[in-house]
């Protein structure tokens, strides 16, 4: 983490306490400035920072200090910012950066404000979430900061430059560094951090004015002494934190105190439903926000971590084994199971991240949802009337599929609600969507090119609509299904290709009838959900990676267990069986009305083909999968009629044409397509998946075929649909590993 030359000249920090010193320590380690000079106003701790290493030269004076100095920081109690501003502000240059490392931001500006009457664009607040217990000089610690948060809140008119080097200091000192708003900093921590700290000390507090209070702290269990050691912080500290953030505290703590009292009001009243809710939505809250972050004190609500596939060329398929459970039917069971009247029992449901935000989502709206236990999950339903508002935005991970339906939902419920994803999901347009709920009476805000977050106003009156989509999409046909649960009359969809009908099969299941002629499906508002079993199949989309892989490598064979072969999903099959695939389909059966079967795949020599359009939308997941199969094929493979490729995690088309480019395979891109020729030599190299799930796993699939080593960089998502995907692949004789992960 060196730095090739000084982000600063000259830093100076004022305050030497734990953050302050071990800041300074750092940047002098890493060499991040040309010279640190500290102060503080005891003199004792400031002889001692000088004389330990931690500061370059100890300043006998402000004025010393922040002369010269091309970055200021405060590392002063939240209270005394105000006074040290005033303090410096004669010997402060216009071209300086100010900073400071307070836990509150709005008191920090207002002080800037109050003192130089207005905010520099070149004053960047900042936080790291980080600490010990111990203080001062002596606890200062260079490595404080590593793989720890540094939250900067800079304005809208924030220097760039002065941004860039604060954010490049923090990052050399081992940080990883976030923005947000003032305001939001404040909501968060308050929430996060200030509320805890206050419950601890205030507990702490009242046990130890009981007339057994040392039998209390004698017995006490590890639980009571782990979340009361923060009251152990200082009091000081803690005392200025509450009162400059007094409003968002006082929010949070209004809050906490109206549902802390209705839990009394359950226990007294032996409400255990109530209590069952509470805990098992705060019990997978924590444990699903555990998986997909960090653990830090505060984090995004965005994976951050960059995991790399690393393969070795060559090897042969061979195992039997049940991939993870379809995606599309894991979502639904919840949805549908929540807007159930009684208990909804779900097996096999896969345990992605995608599934788990939807399943989250649910629980944020008041649904008692017990599990995942191995695929197992216990949905208490709350009926179709039952939702609460959320506190908060709904977060969908990278789930194209839970957006587009959620926003159906959303838009007849009676509160408004704001449906959000991670970056990729972020960047996909969802006015396929929003544009029909409109016709039918919604109203629904979205950025720029209909993209995500969806902002859904509550309280709307649905009129049931004809419509008839432009383009096959299930997604689609499915929102605008479940909105018109709720609307009056009926509402029908017309699709030009068939789509997945996992929707209309499960509303069927779940006794609620859904009207088909032909490519046409309608349901009639204000119909009532029945609970019933649900047994998901193992996922095809993800089976497929596994069919293309024995298909392509020689001398493999390979037994898939228990994978739905829904007519509309088997494209996958159709095409690579045109293709000469050896793939033979058994056990056949229906379970809950989704037709499953076991498949036998087997090397076979491949042939290039032109893909028939009617089985496009039939397999329009598994194309990046199947663009590997027509590599290895021989003679010319074309696509046409999947612009629905163009809009999904990534431009699929264009990103698998990439990544088979710098592997030395050529393609031609078309506007709704690709042309293919087989028999090319896929060499090694770097690939970047883009985020997209899909296409790292379709990599990983080529690496059978390859000539040298791949990689395959942004490879975290592939936890959204397929958990344990590295495992399997490596059980079954493909040579991966995932750096990162």
């Amino acid at each position: 983490m060196s730095a090739q030359k000084p982000i600063f000249n000259r830093v100076a920090i004022l305050g030497l306490g734990l953050i302050g010193g071990s800041l300074a320590s750092a940047i002098r380690r890493h060499r991040l400035a040309g010279q640190v000079v500290g102060y503080d106003k005891r003199s004792d701790e400031l002889a001692l920072g000088e004389s330990l290493g931690v500061i370059d030269q100890a300043a006998n004076s402000i004025q010393d200090a922040v002369q010269g100095s091309d970055l200021v920081v405060l590392a002063v109690p939240v209270r005394a910012t105000k006074t040290v501003l005033e303090e410096i502000k004669p010997w402060l240059d216009d071209a300086a950066v100010l900073t400071d490392v307070g836990s509150t931001k709005s008191s920090f500006v207002a002080d800037v404000e109050a003192v130089f009457g207005s905010r520099s664009p070149r004053v960047i607040p900042g936080h790291p979430i980080a600490g010990s217990e111990k203080s001062g000089i002596r606890a200062a610690n260079p490595e404080l900061f590593v793989s720890h948060k540094v939250i900067l809140t800079p304005g809208d008119d924030a220097d760039e430059d002065a941004l860039s080097r604060l954010t490049a200091l923090w990052q050399g000192c081992g940080a990883t560094v976030l923005t947000m708003s003032v305001s939001y900093h404040d909501e968060v921590l308050a929430a996060t951090s200030h509320l805890p700290h206050l419950i601890a000390f205030s507990l702490v507090d009242t046990l130890a004015g009981e007339d057994e209070n040392m039998d209390i702290f004698r017995y006490a269990a590890g639980g009571f002494r782990d979340f009361t050691r923060i009251a152990a912080s200082d009091p000081v500290m803690w005392h200025d934190i509450f009162l400059s953030n007094r409003d968002a505290v006082l929010r949070v703590i209004d809050h906490f105190t109206h549902d802390l009292d209705q839990l009394r009001t359950a226990i007294a009243a032996q409400d255990g439903a109530t209590l069952l809710r509470v805990f098992s939505r705060a019990k997978a809250a924590r444990e699903h926000f555990s998986k997909i972050l960090s653990g830090q004190a505060f984090v995004t609500n965005h994976s951050e971590k960059q995991v790399t596939f690393r393969l070795q060329p060559g090897g042969a398929v061979s195992g039997e084994f049940r991939v993870p459970g379809d995606k599309s039917m894991s979502h639904r069971s919840i949805m549908l199971g929540a807007l159930a009247e009684g208990i909804t029992e779900v097996t096999g449901f896969l345990e992605g991240e995608d599934s788990l935000a939807t399943l989250q989502a649910f629980r944020d709206m008041g649904v008692t949802i017990e599990g995942p236990d191995n695929g197992f999950v216990r949905i208490h339903g709350v009926g179709m009337r039952g939702l609460q508002a959320p506190r908060g935005p709904l977060y969908l991970g990278n789930s194209g599929t839970a957006m587009r339906l959620f926003a159906g939902l959303m838009a007849a419920q009676p509160f408004d609600s704001e449906l959000t994803g991670d970056a990729s999901l972020s960047k996909r347009p969802m006015g396929r969507v929003a544009d029909p709920l409109r016709a039918m009476g919604a109203v629904i805000d979205a950025e720029d090119g209909g993209r995500p977050p969806l902002r859904i106003s509550g309280g709307q009156k649905l009129n049931g609509i004809h419509y008839e989509m432009p383009m096959a999409s299930a997604q689609v046909k499915s929102c605008l299904l479940l909105a018109g649960l709720y609307a009056e009359g009926s509402t029908s969809v017309t699709e030009p290709a068939p789509t997945r009908d996992h929707t209309e099969r499960m509303l069927s299941g779940f006794g609620y009838h859904v009207y088909r002629d032909g490519p046409t499906a309608s349901v009639s508002g204000g119909g009532t959900l029945s609970a019933c079993n649900i047994d998901v199949p193992a996922d095809i989309s993800s089976a497929a990676f596994f069919l293309v892989a024995a298909s392509i490598a020689p001398n493999s064979e390979l037994i898939l267990k228990h994978v739905g072969i829904n007519p509309t999903r088997t494209g996958v099959i159709n095409i690579l069986k045109l293709m000469g695939a050896d793939i033979e389909v058994f056990n056949e059966r229906e379970i809950g009305g989704e037709p499953v079967a076991d498949l036998r795949v087997r090397s076979a020599e491949l042939n290039g083909i032109d893909i028939p359009e009617d089985q496009v939308p039939l397999a329009i997941d598994e194309f990046p999968v199947l663009f590997i199969a027509a590599v290895c094929a021989r003679g010319r493979t074309v696509l046409r009629g999947a612009e629905e490729l163009r809009v999904k995690e990534s431009d699929r088309i264009q990103v698998m044409a990439d990544g088979l480019a710098a592997l030395g395979v050529n393609a031609v891109v078309t506007a709704d397509g690709i042309i293919i020729e087989g028999g090319q030599t896929i060499g090694g190299g770097t690939v970047d998946s883009h985020g997209d799930h899909r296409i790292a796993m379709s990599f990983a699939v080529a690496s059978l075929r390859a000539s040298g080593d791949i990689e395959v960089t942004d490879c975290a998502n592939v936890a959204t649909s397929f958990p344990g995907f590295v495992e399997l692949a490596q059980s079954c004789g493909i040579h991966i590993s995932a750096e990162g992960a």
